[in-house]
Formats: C-alpha cells, sequence, structure tokens
C-alpha cells in the first residue's frame, strides 16, 4: 500500500483547493510572524532576567518560555508540513494571547510593549492558519 508523504501529502491534501497559492502565502506570513515572535520572547526574557522584581516573577517567565517555544514549533511544523501545523497554531494563539496580556501589564516599558505587539500579531496570523484547516 503506497502512503504519500512530505511535499506529495501536503500537495494531495490540498488539490482542488482554489487557495493553494494563497495557503502557501499565509503560510510564510505565519512562519514569519511566529519566528519574530520567538524572537522578540527571548529577548523579552532576557529583559525580564536582568530587571529582576516583578519583571522575573515565576507566571510571567514560564508563560514567555511556553510562548517562545510553541512559536517555535508551531513555525517547525509549518515549514515540515506537518499534518498537525493547524491544531499546534491554534494552541500557540492562546498561548500567545496568554503572553499579549501578562505583558501590558508593563505599561511604560517599550520591551514589554514589543512583546505584547509581537504576540498579538502572531496569535492574530495563528487563528488564521487554524481556522482554514
Amino acid at each position: 500500500m503506497a502512503t504519500t508523504t512530505g511535499t506529495q501529502g501536503f500537495q494531495a491534501a490540498y488539490q482542488g483547493t482554489p487557495h493553494f497559492g494563497h495557503m502557501a502565502e499565509q503560510m510564510q506570513r505565519c512562519i514569519q510572524e511566529c519566528l519574530s515572535c520567538f524572537s522578540v520572547c527571548e529577548q523579552t526574557l532576557a529583559h525580564c532576567l536582568r530587571k529582576g522584581g516583578r519583571h522575573a516573577a515565576a507566571d510571567l517567565v514560564k508563560v514567555m518560555v511556553d510562548c517562545a517555544e510553541s512559536c517555535r514549533m508551531s513555525a517547525a511544523m509549518m515549514s515540515r508540513e506537518s499534518a498537525f501545523h493547524a491544531r499546534h497554531c491554534e494552541l500557540c494563539a492562546d498561548i500567545c494571547k496568554a503572553c499579549e496580556e501578562a505583558c501590558e501589564e508593563f505599561g511604560g516599558d517599550a520591551q514589554m510593549k514589543a512583546c505584547a505587539d509581537a504576540c498579538r500579531s502572531c496569535a492574530e496570523a495563528c487563528r488564521q492558519m487554524s481556522a482554514r484547516h
């Protein structure tokens, strides 16, 4: 029994779908948003640990690490055309939203605002990606 794998499986899943070109473009955008959010979360984590105090609170650090790793994983899953990428994008959007909300509590801190903005943008891209599947 023959099975389709890799690119063949991805193409087979979307045969006859009129938006294949758009989907590829949307996926590329989502990958970029995820990689950007991963990078900003990592930079913000370093910022928080340097500042200490409430910036280094365990709950904040955990959600930031969860967000960074979820974004990295989503980008990797989309890049390899995993059959599970849409489901993971949905989870990633939820985690990004939680990180966004946590970062927004630090008004006046430019790095925290940058992280909240990156999380918001990534969550939107991941929600759109998960809704397409």
